[in-house]
């Protein structure tokens, strides 16, 4: 350090020039990188995407491949220590990561070219494959009659300012919008899109549409040729709707006890939307209207009004299909909150896809293990055993209460 004279002041600082000091890279070791039981479920799965992207390497030297790639980043999810691209390029060094994940050591330029190289769709089959072995969390009376029942909504993901592709609300404000499929029995994501912020919710819907679905909407969702093509699709829905929907009632049925005690105040099969919806509309639907038990600013209950083209299920069922709605919310705050997704590896559309459909296999992959709902607590206790700090009986123990809690 060099101290200057007594007679001579030290130079002043210019913040605006100085360049600000580089953030300390994570410290942490080998042994602290236990997360790989999980990869020997997921590395045949993987192996179909290695190929992946060679078509662009006219030079025939690529080195570093997309099962790859999508392993250390399945690593980062599972290790707290792990906070950034840079800290899965470390990890990239040790011996056993490489001899699990089957890698050499990774340039942080790799890791940054990879988003541009390999196709983030590429992991949908992977998606549907592991959801498809997850059994159901929790079977009441009522799944039956609610086979395939799929909560359907879109989240934002905050995004940074140079992401000009994720515009949202106004051109100041970037994020990328999730649109997500979440079987409710299940406890599970069965597909996603990512979308800019301002992504229309109803024309990915449009989009992602399959057969033998029973959708589950929220008011975001209310639009008639959208009812329509889930008919025409061969699946069903059950759509909250705002109060000035219009319809003529065709036949208004009686209300069972059963149906009044969860709420429900009118039932009727109608002739729904009037003059908008001729021409769209080519069947009957029905009307559910249900009292939350809750009052708006004037004092007047809060009555949900329910469109289906269900004409089978009980009035009591529809009520609670869509109560069952608040599933996928909580999922979305377990994705955020809980695998890291508010921390964006990349900017690009198809870099934060990547990351999003492996934030879902990495939930998928905790499900098959526990064989339960994921939870925040379950996250955290499943950290600690990968970082040796719990033992494996200590896991099972947890598991076992959340089983009994459930």
């Amino acid at each position: 350090m060099v101290i200057p004279p007594k007679d001579e002041p030290p130079p002043r600082r210019n913040p605006e020039l100085d360049e600000p000091p580089r953030a300390q890279s994570p410290k942490f070791t080998e042994q602290d990188l236990e997360a790989f039981k999980y990869f020997d479920l997921l590395q045949p799965l993987l192996q179909q995407l290695h190929d992946a992207g060679t078509e662009r390497d006219r030079a025939g030297n690529r080195q570093f491949f997309f099962d790859q790639y999508a392993s250390l980043v399945l690593l980062y999810f599972f290790n707290p220590v792990i906070t950034s691209l840079r800290g899965i390029q470390h990890a990239s060094g040790f011996r056993k990561v490489q001899r699990e994940l089957g890698i050499s050591k990774t340039s942080l330029g790799s890791l940054s070219e990879a988003v541009g190289v390999f196709d983030a769709e590429l992991l949908e089959p992977v998606i549907r494959e592991l959801s498809s072995r997850v059994r159901p969390v929790h079977k009441p009376a009522e799944a039956e009659a609610l086979k395939n029942l799929t909560a359907v909504d879109g989240s934002l993901l905050p995004a940074l300012p140079k992401m000009v592709w994720a515009l949202w609300n106004l051109d100041t404000n970037r994020a990328a919008r999730l649109h997500l499929h979440f079987e409710v029995f299940k406890s599970v994501p069965i597909k996603a899109k990512i979308t800019a912020g301002q992504g229309c919710e109803k024309k990915a819907l449009h989009a992602m549409l399959e057969a033998g679905r029973f959708y589950v909407l929220d008011r975001g969702y209310e639009q008639f040729r959208l009812f329509q093509a889930i008919v025409d699709g061969e699946s069903s829905f059950v759509c909250c709707v705002r109060d000035q929907m219009t319809w003529t009632v065709l036949q208004e049925h009686p209300l069972s006890e059963a149906a009044r005690s969860a709420g429900v105040v009118f039932d009727a099969t109608v002739d729904l939307g009037g003059k908008k919806a001729q021409g769209v509309l080519k069947q009957p639907f029905r009307v559910v209207q249900v009292d939350i038990g809750k009052t708006d600013k004037k004092g007047n209950p809060v009555v949900l009004v329910l469109i289906t083209d269900r004409l089978d299920l009980d009035a009591e069922l529809i009520a609670l299909a869509y109560r069952y709605r608040w599933q996928i919310e909580l999922f979305f705050r377990w994705l955020k909150c809980i695998l890291g997704c508010r921390h964006l590896l990349s900017t690009s559309q198809n870099g934060v896809t990547i990351q999003v459909y492996l934030a879902l296999i990495a939930s998928l992959l905790i499900s098959l293990w526990v064989g339960r709902k994921p939870t925040k607590r379950t996250y955290e206790t499943l950290c600690f055993y990968f970082l040796g700090v719990v033992e494996l009986d200590e896991l099972l123990d947890h598991i076992a209460r959340l089983k009994k809690h459930e």
